[in-house]
């Protein structure tokens, strides 16, 4: 049976289902040549990470899959109602890339509190004294409160660092019982979280000197921070967003930037990947990285582990 990693998988899943009796494919064929690749290969196994998509045209047009996979958490770039009722099994690998996005986001924190992005950039071709005044005005996140949109397995996870930072956690989310952090601070000790409910978002952006994002777009497809929400923040806020390109409102947040009202923004991911607004790209203010939250040698082992776990699983039935 064969397999198309169009996005590419770690050797470790490859591997895994090698050894079973699959054939893995790693060529990276161009979304417009996807549905006749798959179809002259009569392949039923497709999986994709972030850049390929699997839309109802794609679907419709390849009799031949039975599984679709997406290595990571979101699932926007697939229909995947569309591909149930087809029959299609829709496979993601939720847990495996928390830990890894958690800590980007941490980095993140740190560099846009110490102009790590702006600082190096400049660092050549500047005068050292100036830029040493310039950048003179660090914080520390030892005291900050942290709000953190969206509480699942990514956000705990970020909790967990964030707390054992010393910074305080203000959770918004969906659900709104009380959890449990684990925090390993020399033994591991359980700090709780009390959960905002997303509908009061609104309510504590002013609390909040950090922001981190970890839910889709809304139902509608609007961002989830725009204007309304950035007059609503306390001034000098910094913000992440390494959940979904257009979560927060990419204009707007240029608006609050130059207003002052963002001090620093960190964004792994962007609309229009693989080309973003480059007037983001270019913001003194903006330190950016090109979608690598669940870029690490381990998190890509879990993925391509749990993928092909899930596989043999699911064929291994048959």
């Amino acid at each position: 049976m064969k397999i198309l990693a169009n996005d590419g998988i770690s050797d470790l899943g490859k591997k895994l289902l090698e050894e079973v009796g699959f054939t893995v494919i790693t060529d990276k064929v161009e979304q417009g040549d996807l549905a006749t690749y798959i179809n002259a290969n009569q392949i039923p196994v497709l999986l994709v990470r972030s850049a390929t998509t699997a839309r109802k045209e794609l679907i419709d047009s390849c009799p031949s899959l039975k599984l679709i996979g997406r290595g990571g958490v979101g699932m926007d770039n697939i229909d995947v109602s569309y591909a149930r009722e087809k029959g299609i099994k829709v496979i993601n690998t939720p847990a495996s890339s928390s830990q890894s996005v958690a800590e980007l986001v941490m980095g993140q924190l740190y560099s846009i509190s110490r102009f790590f992005n702006d600082s190096y950039k400049n660092l050549s071709n500047s005068d050292f004294s100036v830029l040493k005044k310039n950048y003179a005005k660090g914080v520390e996140l030892r005291g900050k409160t942290i709000g953190i949109i969206g509480f699942g397995r990514i956000g705990q996870s970020l909790a967990s660092y964030a707390l054992g930072a010393g910074m305080n956690v203000i959770a918004v989310d969906q659900l709104t019982e009380k959890v449990d952090i684990q925090v390993p601070i020399g033994i591991t000790q359980k700090i709780g979280v009390s959960i905002t409910p997303t509908s009061d978002l609104v309510s504590v952006l002013s609390e909040m000197d950090y922001i981190s994002i970890h839910v889709p777009k809304q139902a509608d497809g609007s961002s989830v921070i725009g204007a309304k929400e950035f007059e609503r923040m306390k001034k000098g806020v910094r913000i992440v967003n390494a959940a979904r390109g257009g979560v927060i409102d990419e204009k707007e947040l240029i608006v609050a930037l130059d207003k002052g009202i963002v001090a620093f923004a960190g964004l792994d991911v962007f609309e229009n990947e693989p080309n973003p607004n480059s007037n983001l790209l270019n913001h003194p203010k903006i330190a950016c990285t090109p979608h690598i939250g669940a870029a690490t040698v381990e998190a890509q082992n879990r993925i391509g582990s749990e993928l092909a776990e899930l596989i043999i699983e699911e064929f291994g039935k048959k």
